[in-house]
């Protein structure tokens, strides 16, 4: 009897990405397309509608990031595979998302063909994780994000993005009080006077864009 194909939830915030990524893995007759997501919020209720297999995440998403995304579905949804499949090559993301539960992570600059390997093996259970990425597990002294706890390093990265403590709250599903002591260690953990001090190192270490 024929196996059913692996069915996958393309998250990615670009249509044009998803639809080069829809068309690469549609070539391989083992894999179906199950579904699309501009953003976590939306990956989250995709999940409620399709059992799908595996989750190829982006981590740079608008409102809840794709480390977040993760955790947030991995905790309701525990038997989907997540790969990250992500810009970001620093250890220290790779590092998040892999202890967010992600199954995999490769980087976007990947051949074509890591992608449908990668989800075939985070499918059967394997963890896979791009060769290009260096040591991972090796510990960055030199990176100052290094030291946040996981809410710490979200709630820094949403703060370096713009988003003002109510916002974060709302997000996060935190109170306010909460967001702002996080706020406090974070910064007392980064010797940041404040927000434009957090934004020009979210920006030097690649947490966000210009």
């Amino acid at each position: 009897m024929e196996s059913r194909p692996i069915k996958v939830l393309l998250v990615d915030d670009h249509s044009v990405v998803r639809a080069g990524y829809g068309r690469l893995l549609k070539l391989a007759d083992d894999i179906e397309v199950a579904g699309e997501a501009d953003s976590g919020e939306r990956a989250y209720a995709a999940c409620r509608q399709t059992d799908f297999d595996v989750i190829v995440m982006d981590l740079s998403l608008p409102g809840m990031s794709g480390i977040e995304a993760t955790k947030r579905i991995l905790s309701r949804y525990p038997g989907v595979r997540i790969l990250v499949f992500s810009v970001h090559e620093e250890a220290i993301f790779v590092r998040r998302a892999l202890a967010a539960g992600a199954t995999g992570y490769i980087s976007k600059r990947a051949v074509s063909d890591v992608l449908v390997d990668a989800v075939r093996a985070v499918a059967s259970g394997q963890h896979y994780v791009d060769e290009q990425l260096g040591d991972y597990g090796q510990t960055t002294a030199t990176n100052p994000l290094a030291s946040l706890s996981s809410r710490e390093f979200e709630i820094f990265r949403l703060l370096a993005s713009g988003a003002n403590v109510n916002r974060i709250a709302d997000e996060l599903f935190l109170s306010p009080k909460t967001v702002a002591n996080h706020t406090t260690r974070l910064r007392n953990k980064l010797g940041a006077s404040g927000t434009a001090d957090l934004t020009r190192l979210a920006i030097r270490t690649g947490v966000v864009s210009l």
